[in-house]
């Protein structure tokens, strides 16, 4: 028996991974037990975790891995100082301390952190880390393998070949020319943070003026971003400052955009929706170009993608309906925090040459994604009636009607401030393990019905405290996905886009046409308004019975109450704050929201009977709520 330990640590999201002859058995990012958001510190509560789940100590673990070279990323960015100095020098002064101190010495560090372990410790390149964390899980013998991301050791983008146990990476594209940190730059420059705030933008998007985002598109692609045929790019630096400044823009980005970068937290106005537009079509029209060209070099039939560009899923749902591949499979953790688990699947099969063989029932090896904490009835309920909290307990096979009949019926809440009515419950919902990756899945989501017009503000506004244009996904059974959605196989795991089917929408006036930006918002577009985008979108997570039976079953029957297969999903968090993993986070923050009712496993907590949260209360410093 060989046990692996994976880990990415010391830029953003560290996480930790236990493979165990080749099977994932755990993996998990640290911000989801430190509670501090895209913890970049030692994954020391994740290692804890895996090697609990494992049912194992440090002794018996054979290998730690960790996912890039420290002295060779050290080595680029020591050239990129030197190649623009004297410029640079606040950059240079900030960055070094650090990387003399500790990740230089990365070997020493990671031993002493897991208190002095004495076994064999290898690294991986960046991106042939995130390459194996799509690979290797994929349930294909054979498959091109392309990952996209702001910048490794020296590479932004890689393309290759997965066959068997063997990955050959067969191109690079090297910094500083990168499209995740084009995409970061228009973040920046749009108001939201880097290595966060993407996401945001993409959802953005729809918001905008085709016509105004197509100028910007020509700017951009005349100026900035030479792209050519086969998807290879260059970047002219003379508008970007993350060379030499603390910026990712500089001031001629800023002239040729026609203004300067939105302050955080201010108001939005149309030139950001209109930006945000301009980066998602140079995206996908990168994507596409590179995707077109890894066909023609490798052959292959499918692909396989990681790195954080890979999670923009209205880039994948577009690249998959071009029909470039027969299918593609991406990893759901596919940013930094995947690193940890494709290192150690790239030791496992790549230097230990262990044989891998595709999956027989055509599904992938990552068990759903849900290789994280689970917490037992038993642990659940003496942690209520030591709170002395009121609760109903039912049985597994009551559950799924009871919670499907509960996100049907109106909520007691009051109006939100402006008016809008409650409209149906809100259900936070902590069952089975805790997904891997940024998305929640069903094991810590937040649900309601997808048949309401106010779920989507309501959610927004008074449970997550996060900006009203924000879009929420359904989560679909897999079954009946193409009853819903122009999809016609799975998307486990929430990065795939696809349109909502026409006789669900409900078409557009003469007057709603004519509107722009964020009046958008409020028009119904379809009889699942709450999870239909603007542009009749969507970001679908397919249920399978084999992957989640008790939150399938939960779909199921609200598909027999409604007729719609579908309800909404989003993360169990509040804005600012990691996904909760504990049945103690999960209380929190549905005490610190608008949510109605909780579900721990098979049990449920109506907010309406919780105990007084005045300002004299125990509960209120116990559970440091505001």
């Amino acid at each position: 028996m060989v046990n692996i330990l994976g880990l990415s640590a010391f830029y953003h999201d560290s996480a930790a991974c236990l493979v165990r002859d080749g099977e994932l058995i755990a993996a998990a990012q640290e911000e989801r037990f430190s509670r501090k958001k895209h913890d970049a510190r030692f994954p020391k509560n994740a290692v804890d975790y895996c090697l609990k789940e494992g049912g194992i100590t440090l002794k018996d673990v054979d290998f730690v891995a960790f996912y890039d070279k420290p002295v060779r990323k050290f080595f680029r960015i020591l050239e990129t100082y030197l190649g623009v100095a004297p410029l640079g020098l606040a950059s240079f002064m900030k960055a070094m301390p650090t990387w003399l101190k500790e990740k230089l010495w990365m070997g020493g560090v990671i031993r002493d952190e897991l208190g002095g372990f004495e076994g064999k410790l290898l690294y991986g390149e960046h991106h042939e880390s995130h390459a194996a964390s799509a690979f290797y899980p994929c349930p294909w013998e054979k498959a091109a393998v392309l990952t996209i991301d702001g910048v490794g050791e020296y590479a932004t983008t890689t393309f290759g070949i997965g066959d068997g146990n063997k990955l050959e990476i067969l191109g690079e594209i090297h910094f500083p020319h990168s499209l995740g940190l084009l995409y970061s730059a228009f973040t920046y420059f749009t108001g939201f943070k880097v290595n966060s705030g993407e996401y945001k933008v993409m959802g953005l998007a729809p918001y905008g003026n085709h016509d105004k985002a197509n100028e910007y598109v020509k700017k951009v692609l005349d100026n900035v971003f030479d792209l050519r045929e086969d998807g290879s790019f260059r970047l002219n630096m003379e508008y970007f400052d993350y060379l030499s400044g603390l910026r990712m823009t500089s001031q001629k980005f800023a002239d040729l955009i026609g203004g300067e970068p939105r302050k955080p937290e201010s108001k939005l106005t149309q030139r950001e929706m209109d930006l945000a537009l301009t980066v998602q079509i140079i995206t996908e029209m990168t994507m596409e170009k590179q995707a077109r060209h890894v066909k023609k070099i490798t052959g292959m039939d499918y692909l396989c993608m990681a790195g954080g560009v890979a999670l923009n899923c209205v880039s994948n749902g577009k690249l998959l309906r071009q029909n470039i591949f027969k299918d593609i499979f991406i990893q759901p953790a596919a940013g930094d925090a995947g690193g940890a688990l494709g290192v150690a699947l790239a030791v496992w099969h790549k230097y230990l040459q262990k044989l891998r063989t595709a999956t027989v029932d055509g599904r992938d090896r990552m068990k759903g994604a849900y290789l994280g904490p689970k917490f037992t009835d038993t642990e659940i309920k003496a942690w209520l009636d030591k709170k002395k909290l009121p609760y109903e307990e039912l049985s597994y096979a009551e559950l799924p009607a009871r919670v499907a009949k509960i996100m049907c019926e109106e909520s007691t809440r009051p109006p939100l401030e402006d008016g809008t009515p409650a409209g149906a419950n809100v259900v936070g919902l902590l069952q089975g393990r805790m997904e891997f990756g940024p998305r929640a899945l069903g094991g810590r989501s937040i649900i309601g019905d997808s048949r309401s017009r106010y779920m989507q503000k309501t959610m927004n506004v008074a449970v997550k405290f996060r900006e009203s244009f924000r879009p929420f996904a359904p989560s679909c059974l897999a079954e009946k996905v193409s009853e819903v959605f122009e999809l016609d196989r799975e998307s486990p795991y929430m990065l795939i886009v696809a349109p909502v089917l026409e006789k669900h929408r409900i078409p557009m006036t003469a007057e709603q046409e004519k509107l722009f930006g964020i009046e958008k918002l409020n028009v119904v577009r379809s009889t699942i308004p709450s999870i239909t985008h603007v542009d009749y979108s969507a970001r679908i997570q397919t249920v399978h019975e084999k992957d989640n039976k008790l939150y399938h079953d939960i779909i199921a029957e609200f598909d027999k109450i409604t007729g719609i297969p579908a309800i909404v999903n989003t993360s169990f968090n509040v804005r600012g704050e990691p996904i909760v993993c504990s049945p103690e986070d999960a209380f929190r923050c549905f005490m610190r929201t608008h949510m109605d009712y909780l579900v721990l496993e098979r049990f449920i907590l109506d907010k309406r009977k919780m105990p007084d949260m005045g300002p004299d209360s125990d509960w209120r410093n116990e559970f440091e709520l505001d």
